[in-house]
């Protein structure tokens, strides 16, 4: 039988261009990660949001996100990344379009999950493109080092351009300003990236186990992000967890069962598949929440508008691209295990030194020295996981490693912010002074920082240098 199936490994005429277009994918995603954050209240008044209703307009996009990944990942490998990498982008267009044009919250709440779905094609897709297009050693490590500067920077540069573009334009721009983005990357495609390859193959699409999984992880991934706002012993939290955990049961089940599984059994023996996924986890639960934190700091303590606290981000953004450049050298250098350790070091002690730094009566500059630190060590984690989680996967599982490892990104990311919010929270008044809302700030953050030496732990479990 005659399918479509795993990444193009053409020769690519033109390999720096084709990195940059990947990388620029990557920084649409992780603009739109932030980029609505600051657009919330301006949204909230102009669509008649109600106050608990407002946050769907980030929880719609975080749970398609999360549940499609899996899928998108093996849509990958079956009909082609490029395939996939155009489809998200599209969708993605098309989505951002229809979310600037909403009226009302129900479509602006649908726009954001469809954009959910796009970047959960997108994602698996330009990452199973990095690793299957450049070859392991120094190419893959500097392709991964200007992908992850792309990442990590992105999500601090969609604040600041969240808040330049709402402040001129008005919320709807936040969504408009995606889809010439997205057009111009989905052309470029075409010419940029190599065909996905054809061959002869009796490999199928697992529908079962695409459903089951699919269903299950949005559930979970529902079940966390709503837990905050509705308690975490609210029917609604409780019976999305329940009937998670029943699909994923489900989907084990199926798997055992399928002869051609969405998830293959010999990706669960993968040392570095297996490590990476969970150093993924961990990264976002730790690092992948900071963001958070310190927009908070910034808003609530010191009053910082949305402007003012974009360009606060400047600096950790400008360390994030430092340290994201110099992982790929180094690990190129010494070997990717070691990098990831002085990264997680290096990072943990910059989160550590700002959580000492702050108080309501800290200026700026005090916190610089444990920005820097903790920019470095972030942007070059971020490059560095992803490559350690796929590295000794075959190309035509690329895309469901890619979307193990991404999966655990979201789940991690809310499972972390869901915990430490939690902390942060747990001791303010009713209404909290700058030096309560500080103090809770610290606990967090001093939380984080012991889950990052978890992380190091963990790490020590990646193969060596290969």
């Amino acid at each position: 039988m005659t399918a479509l199936t795993g990444p193009g490994i053409a020769a690519r005429p033109r390999p720096g261009l084709t990195l940059a277009l990947l990388a620029f994918a990557q920084l649409i995603i992780s603009i739109d990660y932030n980029i609505v954050y600051v657009a919330l209240p301006e949204i909230g008044s102009g669509l008649g949001f109600s106050a608990q209703s407002l946050q769907w307009v980030i929880s719609a996009y975080a749970v398609a996100f999360g549940g499609f990944l899996l899928l998108g990942g093996r849509a990958s490998d079956l009909f082609g990344p490029r395939r996939m990498f155009a489809s998200g982008l599209w969708l993605y267009a098309v989505a951002s379009l229809l979310g600037g044009l909403a009226t009302g919250p129900g479509l602006l709440i649908t726009a954001r999950a469809v954009q959910g779905v796009g970047g959960a094609l997108l994602f698996p897709a330009t990452l199973t493109l990095v690793s299957t297009c450049f070859p392991e050693g120094p190419e893959r490590n500097r392709a991964f080092a200007v992908w992850g500067t792309a990442g990590g920077s992105g999500m601090i540069l969609g604040s600041l351009l969240g808040g330049m573009l709402t402040q001129a334009f008005g919320w709807a721009s936040v969504f408009f300003v995606n889809v010439p983005l997205a057009v111009i990357a989905a052309v470029l495609a075409l010419p940029l990236i190599a065909p996905d390859a054809i061959r002869m193959t009796g490999r199928s699409f697992d529908l079962a186990g695409a459903l089951t999984s699919t269903a299950g992880i949005t559930a979970i991934v529902f079940a966390l992000v709503q837990g905050p706002e509705s308690g975490w012993t609210s029917r609604n939290v409780l019976g999305a967890a329940f009937i998670g955990a029943l699909l994923l049961t489900a989907f084990t089940v199926v798997e055992r069962r399928s002869a051609d599984p969405l998830l293959p059994h010999r990706l669960l023996r993968d040392r570095d598949l297996t490590t990476g996924t969970m150093i993924t986890f961990l990264y976002m639960g730790t690092f992948g929440t900071l963001l958070y934190f310190l927009t908070v700091y910034f808003q609530s303590v010191h009053g910082y508008g949305a402007m003012r606290t974009g360009l606060a981000f400047l600096v950790p953004m400008l360390a994030i691209a430092a340290g994201s450049q110099t992982a790929g050298r180094l690990a190129t250098r010494h070997g990717l295990r070691l990098v990831l350790l002085g990264s997680l070091a290096v990072g943990g002690a910059g989160a550590a030194i700002v959580a000492v730094a702050l108080s309501p009566a800290a200026s700026y500059p005090a916190l610089v020295p444990g920005l820097v630190l903790l920019g470095l060590g972030q942007g070059a984690g971020y490059t560095l996981m992803f490559g350690a989680a796929t590295r000794s996967v075959a190309p035509t599982d690329q895309g469901i490693a890619s979307g193990v490892a991404s999966t655990a990104q979201q789940v991690g990311g809310a499972m972390g912010l869901a915990l430490l919010v939690a902390v942060a929270n747990s001791a303010l008044p009713a209404a909290p002074s700058p030096g309560a809302i500080t103090d809770g700030l610290q606990a967090a953050i001093a939380i984080a920082v012991a889950g990052i030496a978890l992380t190091a732990l963990v790490a020590l479990r990646l193969r060596g240098p290969r």
